[in-house]
């Protein structure tokens, strides 16, 4: 790998792009490390697991810039974006990270509010007189 690759991540509303180079294993997302900008395990946990899938945490540092939504969809489409750029490393990665369904964009998002309704789907309280 002579320079670094890069791949985008998404999730709910989050965008993250995702740099990988050749190093000593460091995560930063936008300037922080990783585990001060996602202080919950279970979100650093996610953010890992491409690298621990592959068994490379150590031999890549990786820049990661997110935009939009919550801290959640940020790290899971870290998560994606960092299994994207694996790939563009090496081919040899695939059939790990699309066992531990690290390939695939989850595409649920938040429905959208429809008139005359509270909610997306709740209503308002029927009364029958």
């Amino acid at each position: 790998m002579e320079k670094q690759k890069n791949a985008v991540g998404r999730r709910k509303e989050a965008v993250t792009r995702v740099f990988l180079s050749r190093g000593e294993g460091s995560i930063t997302v936008n300037g922080k490390d990783y585990k001060t900008y996602f202080p919950l395990v279970y979100l650093q946990n996610q953010v890992e697991a491409p690298l621990k899938t592959v068994e490379s945490a150590d031999k890549f540092n990786v820049v990661i810039n997110a935009t939009g939504g919550g801290v959640k969809g940020q790290a899971e489409a870290a998560k994606l974006g960092i299994a994207r750029a694996l790939l563009e490393v090496s081919a040899d990665y695939r059939p790990a990270l699309k066992a531990a369904g690290l390939l695939k964009r989850d595409p649920r998002s938040v429905e959208r509010k429809k008139p005359g309704r509270k909610k997306a789907r709740k209503s308002f309280q029927f009364s029958k007189r």
